[in-house]
């Protein structure tokens, strides 16, 4: 996948990429890094500056990030099981760390969907959750990143590529209207990295 995009070209409740993930472990820590582009506004989008993270059921809102219709915006999310810890940066900018399922795990065979938001395994796919726009290099890690490798990310250094998954390496398959094509326009954005 080095050198695409997959565009998401139409709401949907069908259409996404499943990801089949290169480790089949339990996860205390992770580190999801993606880079996306669009130019729907919606509630439950980026657009005001929230952005929501899940592990398992609970969630957390991140308030404040940096925002914009067609614009790209890298993001990384981290949480860590021991401190229940969990931040996302966007373009750069770290949130606040909220305390997010301390002590929980992500067990089982992990189910790895880009394009849509999962309300059970593997599924439960609703056309007002799904995303719409570009995303590409997208890297998960079983560990929580540093700041400085995630600031890398930010300036589209890849100085730690996912263990779990690896952009340049990625096993996926498409479902539904999803296209797969070269990047033909810069993603990284300005960043606020120092």
């Amino acid at each position: 996948m080095s050198g695409k995009v997959i565009i998401f070209p139409v709401e949907s409740n069908t259409a996404h990429v499943k990801v089949t993930p290169a480790l089949n472990k339990i996860f205390f820590s992770v580190t999801v890094c993606l880079r996306f582009l669009s130019d729907y506004n919606k509630e439950q989008a980026p657009g005001d500056g929230r952005y929501r993270l899940y592990i398992g059921d609970k969630g957390v809102f991140f308030y404040g990030l940096p925002t914009g219709l067609n614009q790209w915006h890298s993001v990384c999310v981290t949480w860590d099981s021991g401190t229940g810890l969990a931040q996302i940066w966007v373009n750069g900018r770290p949130s606040a760390r909220k305390a997010l399922q301390a002590g929980a795990s992500i067990a089982g065979t992990p189910s790895i969907m880009l394009g849509q938001d999962q309300d059970a395994y593997a599924g439960g796919f609703h056309v007002y959750d799904a995303f719409y726009g570009h995303a590409t290099d997208v890297h998960m890690c079983d560990t929580v990143l540093s700041p400085s490798e995630i600031k890398d990310y930010m300036k589209c250094v890849i100085s730690r590529p996912g263990n779990v998954v690896d952009w340049t390496n990625m096993e996926y398959s498409k479902h539904g209207y999803v296209i797969v094509e070269p990047k033909l326009t810069l993603t990284c954005p300005d960043s606020e990295v120092a």
